[in-house]
């Protein structure tokens, strides 16, 4: 897409997110905007009210693009404001989260200039847009046991060491899971099944596990479906380990498979998490806007993804 210079950039970021980068190069990352012709309009994330009433009011046409500094949820808020209303604005990020899953996936760099290279650059790719009960998501939703891992993790921790007190929490929560019944229905088929914990992605990854949906695309308009099963607790740790090298989905105890539409009921309180964030009650409708969003990518990402 072509720059236009004197046009305004919406900047949207999450002061606490991650190591707190944005806080310390505040200056520094408006300086590059002002540089590369842009007046830099500065929005401070507030749990999604601020943005919704900035999205709500402004006029498109005065601005070249978004950049989102923040991880997954940051990421999340917005999205789901320009949905609801209407932004179809191209969107760069600037990845200061704890796993920065979306940023993974487009191979965005986590040095702050060379992520500013990218986000003020031309080059951009489609993305698919999740949808459940409505609300939007980027990446994943994740639903059962140890789903609500990143909302016990203590945020010091997680600053301190990164994605790996993501496995700490989940480990120390293994004793006390239990299976869930759930029904899964597609278009196509009904799965009734005894789950200890399952996502619906997007993306590849989620939770800092790189390569949990190895064969995802986030445009191919299909979301990626993997089902832990009921099974023995000694089975976990090879299960783990196959995660890690992303070879889970040929595994007995896990059910793998792709659709456009997927329905989730339970009679229990499952709880769920959407990009890192508390999710909705069950049940729970699976949907995709295709080729919702536009983001900013490398040259190089720009080539391999054409």
């Amino acid at each position: 897409m072509e720059k236009l210079a004197g046009k305004k950039v919406l900047l949207y970021y999450n002061p606490y997110s991650g190591n707190g980068i944005f806080r310390n190069n505040l200056d520094h990352i408006i300086e590059r905007i002002q540089d590369a012709g842009f007046q830099a309009v500065p929005v401070r994330m507030n749990h999604g009210i601020v943005i919704e009433k900035v999205f709500a009011t402004m006029n498109q046409e005065e601005y070249s693009r978004i950049i989102c500094c923040g991880g997954d949820g940051t990421i999340n808020i917005c999205v789901n404001a320009m949905v609801r209303n209407d932004i179809h604005l191209p969107i760069g990020i600037l990845p200061s989260g704890t796993a920065n899953d979306f940023a993974y996936y487009y191979e965005l760099p986590s040095d702050i200039d060379m992520a500013l290279d990218v986000a003020l650059g031309s080059k951009t790719t489609q993305a698919d847009v999740g949808r459940a009960n409505g609300r939007c998501f980027i990446n994943v939703c994740a639903l059962g046991a140890m789903v609500d891992v990143s909302q016990k993790t203590d945020p010091r921790v997680k600053h301190a060491i990164g994605s790996l007190a993501y496995y700490i929490t989940a480990v120390s929560e293994l004793p006390q899971i239990h299976p869930i019944k759930v029904r899964l229905t597609t278009k196509e088929s009904v799965h009734d099944e005894e789950i200890y914990f399952m996502t619906v992605l997007n993306g590849e990854s989620a939770g800092g596990f790189r390569k949990l949906s190895p064969d995802a695309s986030m445009k191919d308009g299909k979301l990626d479906i993997i089902v832990f099963k009921k099974m023995p607790i000694v089975d976990f740790a090879p299960l783990l380990h196959q995660v890690i090298i992303g070879t889970h989905p040929e595994n007995k105890n896990v059910l793998y498979f792709q659709t456009d539409y997927l329905k989730i009921e339970s009679d229990e309180d499952i709880a769920t998490d959407f990009d890192g964030e508390a999710g909705e009650k069950l049940p729970i409708e699976f949907s995709l806007e295709k080729l919702r969003l536009e983001v900013f990518v490398s040259e190089r990402t720009w080539h391999y993804d054409d």
